[in-house]
């Protein structure tokens, strides 16, 4: 029998509208043209000269070679142009995910952020095929806030000491700026200029952006047309710009070596192996049990945070279309689970980036291949002039995209619309600070869970008073506002009880109740015993019928009770008498 269930499930299913929603490309592939073709490869190559100093930047902030952010997009590009839904979605190395691998690979080095990144797609792939992606709504708005803004603080801290050229440890905030007064004697002027300049310039060449467009305007001159092409190309790259200015100073005075350098990047191709589970740091080795232990909380954190970031910025792009976030999620995990196998560290969706693939006109996700492709050629001919890139240069980009990132208007929205919402906030970004980004929005969840929490065991009531027409008794109607849960149970018995005087008719009205379990439903039960012993009488009205069958599955008694609005006025009194005589049994 089971197994003629099992055939007929599998019968059922559409294997070719399957394979078609889990495969994208085949979906707009067949109407490719080349038109599309050459605003992907303008989108891609744009985004990959924003990637190549990015990707590079973000390895030194985890702490590893630079190589290993150039590793970090080798195969993205490709498995996202096939699995991928979200044409402006770029997938690579983030700020946030380096800072959080940083402190593991301290400790126990590059096969350790390998592994992370190997483990972390196994999870969003699973969690996507499982359709969980639900987990990510438990961040509010307020924790994921405060996470960026602590985040953002904590990495623009810690490029303090490339940007100055001073000595010392940067691991955390507080290390950050200890290093900076502790050494500020020994600043170095050269870096310093250099890295100042360069965030100068950076802004500058962002803002300038409003003066351009890459689309044609009828009311701009022919010239006017071509600057703002100009311009705006030249906005979106101008990390890549700042890069080669500084790497070219750099090498005209190698001689003199003013600056710091970022030094030997491994040149070659990573080869194509599974990630290690077992490694060996100063002496020290770890086994796979070490390693996980080592993870913490990371361990879930890094995977969740992959999915959030990259759903968030897709549904941001989508602009109105339906996105299948179980479909990205599995995208995003093969890209990691593969990516593993090159020396990739964990990724996902970048916000910048992604901004840059649709500010340059991007059709469709095969733009990604074309920034992988990129990559690729960096790695095969451009890594020996990697070693003369500044510093200073690399702190600057971080700090700038760090500054585009941190959220200034969080504090604004919070403190003009719920003040209450500063409290998550407030608390994840200085735990993020303080504690580290991992604890920050560990912390920040639970202080957020508390309010909903207090929310359920503090649900507001409607209640009105009306008294009788012959002045002797009152009727107190309760409105919950919304479904009671456990918490409730009591709140709602203990605002019931605080009701005095003689003649008192309580209606409880279930309306907007859509379930109920069983810890409210004996409360009720309970709360209608103590009124009828105090004389009271007692209507649940107009409750739906999957909450009365909870409620007499507790306690038959309870039946009579339950009304609705077209119930016979004659049934009311009935029930009143009845109450009345139940509470002198009850004295007797």
């Amino acid at each position: 029998m089971a197994v003629l269930t099992t055939r007929k499930f599998w019968s059922k299913i559409n294997y070719k509208k399957l394979i078609k929603k889990r495969i994208p490309i085949l979906n707009w592939l067949p109407q490719y043209t080349i038109a599309t073709f050459f605003q992907d490869v303008l989108a891609g190559l744009t985004v990959g000269m924003t990637e190549i100093p990015q990707g590079i930047a973000y390895a030194i902030v985890a702490g590893l070679p630079a190589e290993y952010g150039l590793y970090s997009g080798l195969i993205d590009g490709f498995i996202y142009a096939i699995f991928g839904g979200c044409k402006d979605l770029n997938i690579g190395p983030t700020s946030i995910l380096s800072l959080m691998l940083q402190p593991h690979v301290t400790q126990m080095g590059a096969d350790a952020a390998v592994l992370m990144t190997f483990l972390s797609g196994i999870i969003i792939f699973v969690l996507g095929v499982l359709q969980l992606g639900f987990v990510i709504e438990f961040f509010s708005y307020p924790i994921i806030a405060g996470f960026i803004c602590g985040g953002s603080f904590q990495i623009a801290s810690s490029q303090l000491k490339s940007l100055f050229g001073i000595p010392g440890k940067s691991d955390n905030f507080l290390q950050s700026w200890k290093s900076v007064f502790e050494n500020i004697s020994e600043i170095s002027l050269w870096d310093t200029v250099l890295g100042v300049t360069s965030i100068v310039f950076l802004v500058i060449l962002k803002e300038i952006r409003v003066f351009g467009s890459l689309q044609h305007r009828a009311d701009w001159s022919t010239k006017r047309n071509v600057l703002g092409k100009f311009i705006f190309l030249l906005s979106l790259a101008r990390n890549a710009l700042i890069v080669v200015i500084g790497t070219l100073i750099s090498y005209y005075l190698r001689d003199k070596s003013p600056f710091q350098i970022t030094g030997n990047v491994s040149g070659g191709f990573p080869p194509f192996r599974p990630p290690s589970f077992s490694t060996t740091v100063n002496g020290t080795e770890y086994d796979f049990s070490d390693i996980a232990k080592n993870y913490g909380v990371s361990f879930i954190f890094i995977p969740i945070l992959s999915i959030l970031e990259a759903v968030s910025i897709a549904k941001a792009f989508c602009k109105g279309r339906k996105l299948d976030a179980t479909q990205e999620m599995i995208a995003l995990g093969l890209c990691n689970t593969i990516g593993s196998f090159v020396g990739s560290m964990p990724v996902t969706g970048s916000f910048t980036r992604s901004a840059v693939n649709n500010a340059s006109g991007v059709r469709t996700t095969l733009a990604g291949v074309f920034t992988s492709l990129l990559l690729l050629l960096a790695i095969a001919f451009l890594t020996p002039s990697f070693y003369y890139v500044p510093k200073p240069t690399l702190a600057s980009i971080i700090i700038c995209a760090m500054f585009y990132l941190f959220d200034f208007e969080a504090f604004v929205v919070l403190w003009k619309n719920k003040k209450l919402d500063l409290i998550p906030f407030l608390t994840t970004f200085l735990c993020s600070l303080f504690l580290g980004v991992d604890y920050g929005i560990l912390i920040g969840a639970g202080v957020n869970l508390l309010f909903v929490l207090y929310a359920s065991a503090r649900p507001k009531f409607y209640i009105t008073t009306e008294k009788l027409a012959n002045g002797q008794g009152e009727i107190f109607v309760v409105t919950p506002k919304d479904t009671l849960y456990f918490p409730a149970a009591e709140y709602l018995r203990d605002t019931v009880l605080d009701f005095e005087g003689k003649d008192i008719t309580v209606v409880i009205n279930g309306k907007y109740i859509r379930s109920m379990d069983v810890t409210v439903a004996k409360s009720i039960a309970v709360l209608t015993h103590e009124l009828v012993l105090r004389k009271h009488k007692i209507i649940f009205l107009d409750f739906k019928e999957s909450v009365i069958k909870v409620c007499i599955g507790v306690d038959k008694k309870l039946e009579k009770y339950f009304l609705n609005e077209n119930s016979d006025q004659s049934a009311i009194k009935d029930l009143d008498q009845e109450a009345s005589v139940a509470t002198e049994t009850s004295q007797l």
